[in-house]
C-alpha cells in the first residue's frame, strides 16, 4: 500500500466499548516469516532486529528467532524460516519507533545491509498527521516499514 492509501481505507475511527480489564499492554506476540534463503536472511535480520529491540538471538540452524528482552514477563519475538517456494506478497510488517531520528538511523542501516526497493524516509500525510516512515524490502522481497507517529490516531 502506498502512502495515502491507508487514509482512504480507514475513514473515521470507530471506538469499540470493551471491558478495560481485558486490556493488555502487549498487542502482538510474534512474527512468523518465511524467506527463500535462510542464510541470506540471517545476515540481514541479525543486523536489523537488534536495532528494533529484538536483542536476544535464540536462532538455530532452521529458525532465525530474535526476542525482545522481557525481564520477568513473556516477550515478543520475530522469527523466520526457509521456504524455497516462498513468494512475497503485498503484506507489510511495520515497526514503530519513538522519533524521526530513529527512523532515519534505521533507514541508513537498512541501506548498508542490503535492503531493497527503498522509499523515504518521508512524511506520509495521507496516513495520519505526523506519520513519518521508511519503506523497504528484505533480500527475499518481504515488505517492511519503520515508522513514527507523532500524533495519536485515536486520542484518549
Amino acid at each position: 500500500m502506498k502512502p495515502g492509501a491507508a487514509s482512504k481505507l480507514m475513514g473515521s475511527p470507530r471506538i469499540l466499548k470493551i471491558d478495560d480489564s481485558k486490556m493488555k499492554t502487549r498487542r502482538l506476540d510474534h512474527i512468523d516469516l518465511r524467506v527463500k534463503d535462510f542464510q541470506r536472511a540471517m545476515r540481514f535480520y541479525e543486523k536489523l532486529l537488534p536495532e528494533l529491540g529484538f536483542t536476544c538471538d535464540r536462532s538455530d540452524e532452521t529458525w532465525g528467532t530474535f526476542y525482545s528482552v522481557g525481564k520477568d514477563k513473556p516477550s515478543e519475538f520475530f522469527g523466520f524460516t526457509e521456504d524455497r517456494q516462498h513468494q512475497p506478497n503485498g503484506t507489510r510488517i511495520a515497526f514503530w519507533t519513538e522519533t524521526r531520528d530513529e527512523v532515519d538511523k534505521i533507514a541508513r542501516l537498512v541501506r548498508d545491509i542490503g535492503g531493497q526497493n527503498l522509499e523515504g524516509p518521508e512524511v506520509c500525510g495521507g496516513y495520519s498527521p505526523g506519520y513519518y516512515a521508511f519503506f523497504f524490502e528484505d533480500p527475499d522481497g518481504n515488505k517492511l516499514e519503520i515508522c513514527c507517529r507523532e500524533n495519536p490516531i485515536v486520542a484518549e
